[in-house]
Order: C-alpha cells, then structure tokens, then sequence
C-alpha cells in the first residue's frame, strides 16, 4: 500500500489497538468512481433556454472515491474494489487515489473501452443539481472482499448483497447508509442485509420515512431496536446516536462553518464515526469527531477533495484553542488534545482542479489549504 505525503504526515487513530495478526486493511469499499465536474459561483439554479455563467470549476474523484479518500485521510487503512476505464478520466481518478491518497486498488481492475461515469454538479445557495453520464459499470474483481476490520455498504430495498456476508463471516463490521426510495414504500423489512449492520447511518428524512415517525430522536430510537449502533444524521443541526451494545446515547449539534458545497459531506461523517468507532472511542467523541469532520468538508467544493485529513482537524482546534475562541467548543472537543500531536506540521491536500491536464504536476506536489483560487 503506498503512503505519500499527505498520507505519512496523519495520525493513526488506531495505533493503540494494532496486534500482529490484525487484518492488512481497516476498509473495504467497492462501488462506483466518477469523474465529478463541479461548476460554482452560480448566481442561481440552471433556467431553461439560458445560458448560466459559473465563476469557478473544479474536477475530482466521485462516487465511492469521496467515502475512500475520506477514510483514508483520517488514518485508515483503506481498499477498494472499483472498475476504472482507461480514458483520461480513468487515469486521473485511479492516480488521485492510489498515489495521492494512499487508498489501495489492489482489488480494482481497468477496463478497456468503457466509459468512465462523469457526473456534472452544479452549487448553489447550498445546495447542489448533478447530471450523470453513465453506461453500466462491469463487475470490479471476481475474487471475494479481503479480511478486514470494517466495510461500508449502502442498503437498497430488494437487493442483498453476497460480499457483505462473506465480509460478516470474516469478522469484519459493516457500516451502512440507504438512499431514498423511489418506490415511496419505506419498508424496512426489504433492506435485506440490515440485520447484519453493525452500524446503521441514514439521514433524518431517510430514517423518519423508514421509521414512520416525526423527529430523529424517535427514528433513531426505533433504529436501535434493529441493530447494534443506530446513528441518525441532521445536516448542520448534528446527529443523534444510540449505542446499544455499550449502552451509551448521544445527541451532538453541528459545528459552524461557511458552507460553501456539501457534496461528500455524508461519506466524510461515516468515515469520521468509523474512525472513532473502530478506535473505540465513546459515543459523544465518535457524533463530535464526525460533525466535525463533515463540517470542515463543506468548506471546499468538490467531494473526495473536501475530505479533511488530520492536519486540517489540527488546524480547526488550534483556531479554538486560541484566546477568544468558543469555550463551548473547546469543551466538546477536549478529547483531540489526546490524539493531535503538540506540535503539528502543517499538511498540504489536493483539492479540486479545474483540467485533469494538471494531473501529473498536482500528484507531485500537494495544494496548500490556504491557497485561494483552487477551485478555479
């Protein structure tokens, strides 16, 4: 597994529990990479028959990159299975996160001829509209998950997925989210592989649909009836948690930021609740880590390039830390005083690019967060 810069520069969050005999990688992922075209500074939502000028442009890996490039800037030891076309686009997202990033692609495969899938998202007032392209993605590898510590999944009605059993043989924890239904049917029985969730991660529209109730604290008290861990998302307004194996409750509120683009933010918030989890952190540190995390992600257009790593997590509380900060932060957030050296060297991170004829000298040297501009 390669380690960059950006990779070797990160906290382990898991160092204090590694034994010889653990498994080689703390993820598996798979699903589908996109090339993501993110257009920003629009004025307002795409109007028919005009023409809608965009101030700035960015590229990055899409799709199931944002969950590995989040995963693996905070520290985990991440692979993933994908299919990625031998186009440009194929190129650039396969550097991006095997060289970049640190992700293994031990488990991905090229494919000759196809297409790879390209997504357009457009923010505005903080919200996003996407266009996709995409032809059906082949199978990535036909060889079963690896052993590892945890997978993340996302749930669909009907469907049941092989590799999540084999994954749950193997002893490793599966994380999962759902998307919306389109049937409007909402029924939790036909979300086949939830009695195999460790943890359960839907939003508060998903989990109150689900649920047939009116607020995420009632959601999520339903949830925690069907699995170990239920965690019901609220945006900006935070996240509630039961965990029933440890018997901990938790309700944490967001963390202010100037939102910019909340494209990834989901993924980054499984990836932080993950961190904490698989470390064995308590309930309130693992809802704060991830607020946190997602927060500092919509700071940045783009998704996979939002992610925060550690070095950004430093810089966030050396901010509050400081004389005048929030004292209320401060409080909430004291346990990073145990995980964050110090002294921090100061981290650089790829972000959003505006042509992937940059690729090459942006896989050599990283972009600074204080640099303006990136999105261009």
């Amino acid at each position: 597994m390669s380690t960059p810069s950006t990779v070797a520069k990160s906290v382990d969050p898991l160092a204090d529990i590694r034994l010889p005999g653990d498994p080689e990688y703390d993820v598996y992922l798979t699903g589908t990479v996109f090339l993501d075209i993110i257009f920003t500074g629009l004025d307002h939502a795409p109007v028919r028959g005009t023409e809608n000028w965009a101030r700035g442009m960015g590229l990055s890996p899409g799709g199931i990159a944002n969950m590995a490039t989040a995963l693996a800037r905070l520290g985990l030891r991440t692979t993933l299975a994908s299919a990625f076309g031998t186009d440009l686009y194929g190129d650039y997202c396969w550097d991006s996160l095997s060289r970049s990033e640190g992700v293994d692609l031990g488990h991905s495969r090229r494919v000759a001829g196809w297409h790879s899938p390209v997504t357009v998202s457009m923010a505005y007032e903080g919200e996003r509209t996407m266009v996709t392209h995409e032809h059906p993605a082949p199978p990535p590898c036909l060889c079963g998950p690896p052993r590892t510590r945890a997978c993340v999944a996302t749930l669909e009605p009907g469907r049941q997925d092989d590799w999540l059993r084999e994954t749950e043989r193997q002893g490793g924890k599966i994380f999962a989210d759902v998307g919306w239904d389109d049937s409007g049917r909402w029924d939790l029985a036909a979300l086949h592989d939830l009695d195999r969730c460790h943890v359960f991660l839907p939003n508060a529209t998903e989990a109150q649909h689900y649920t047939r109730t009116d607020c995420p604290q009632e959601a999520v008290r339903a949830l925690a009836e069907l699995v170990p861990i239920a965690v019901v998302t609220m945006g900006p307004e935070g996240a509630v948690a039961i965990d029933s194996v440890t018997g901990e409750t938790a309700e944490v509120p967001g963390v202010p930021v100037m939102a910019m683009d909340p494209t990834g933010a989901g993924d980054v918030f499984v990836a932080g609740f993950m961190t904490g989890t698989l470390a064995g952190w308590p309930l309130d540190d693992r809802i704060a880590f991830a607020n946190l995390t997602a927060a500092l992600s919509v700071e940045h257009f783009g998704g996979s390039l939002a992610a925060p790593g550690w070095p950004e997590v430093a810089a966030w509380w050396q901010t509050v830390r400081r004389p005048h900060g929030s004292d209320e932060l401060a409080r909430r957030y004291a346990f990073l005083d145990e995980l964050i050296p110090a002294v921090q060297v100061p981290g650089l991170r790829l972000r959003a690019v505006p042509t992937i004829g940059f690729r090459d000298e942006r896989a050599r040297r990283d972009v600074p967060d204080d640099v303006p501009g990136e999105v261009q």
